[in-house]
């Protein structure tokens, strides 16, 4: 019994001796992007309470564990804190912040992604982060553009040009699912 704790411990020490920066940085991006999100979603008065210390909990589950279920876990949190804040707390639904919280998810996942390939002692090539990033910004950059220009064209047609909109969206987003199986089956 002592011995396989020892054994243990050693291990333990050993993969810690092994660590190398870049790994720890993504899992450090996971962990503030997912703690940003709950700042966005979240009312002031949950994060001026008593919560706040198990929102931090919460928001460091994805970065120790991005392959596991806490990354859709953290994203579900934020999602109901978003629900809480704006049907709970009144908080007014504006464009800018609907547009943050769903960048920032996507920014979680996406990271989450990157960590969970990477084990803890990989040696990273820069250009891979960056290339990484640069297409995570450009899809943040690509759905932002349409979802205002959706909005914008909900808002020319009253109620019914938001149904309009809202199967404008729906239909993009088939799109791009049929897309991704095209380019699935192509392989």
């Amino acid at each position: 019994m002592i011995d396989t704790v020892t054994e243990r411990v050693r291990a333990l020490r050993s993969a810690a001796r092994r660590i190398s920066l870049t790994p720890l940085l993504i899992r450090a991006g996971v962990y503030l992007t997912v703690l940003a999100g709950f700042v966005l979603a979240f009312p002031a008065e949950v994060l001026a309470g008593q919560q706040l210390g198990a929102l931090v909990l919460v928001a460091l589950l994805p970065a120790v564990g991005p392959r596991r279920v806490w990354p859709t876990f953290a994203a579900l949190v934020t999602v109901g804190g978003w629900l809480i804040s704006t049907d709970g707390y009144g908080r007014p639904v504006t464009l800018w912040r609907l547009l943050a919280l769903a960048g920032v998810l996507y920014l979680g996942h996406t990271l989450c992604a990157l960590a969970a390939l990477l084990p803890y002692d990989a040696v990273v090539d820069p250009v891979l982060i960056t290339r990484w990033l640069l297409r995570a910004a450009l899809v943040l950059l690509a759905a932002s553009v349409l979802g205002v220009l959706l909005m914008g064209f909900g808002e020319l047609g009253g109620d019914a040009g938001y149904q309009l909109a809202t199967v404008a969206g729906l239909l993009v987003a088939v799109g791009v699912a049929a897309l991704l199986g095209w380019l699935l089956r192509r392989r």
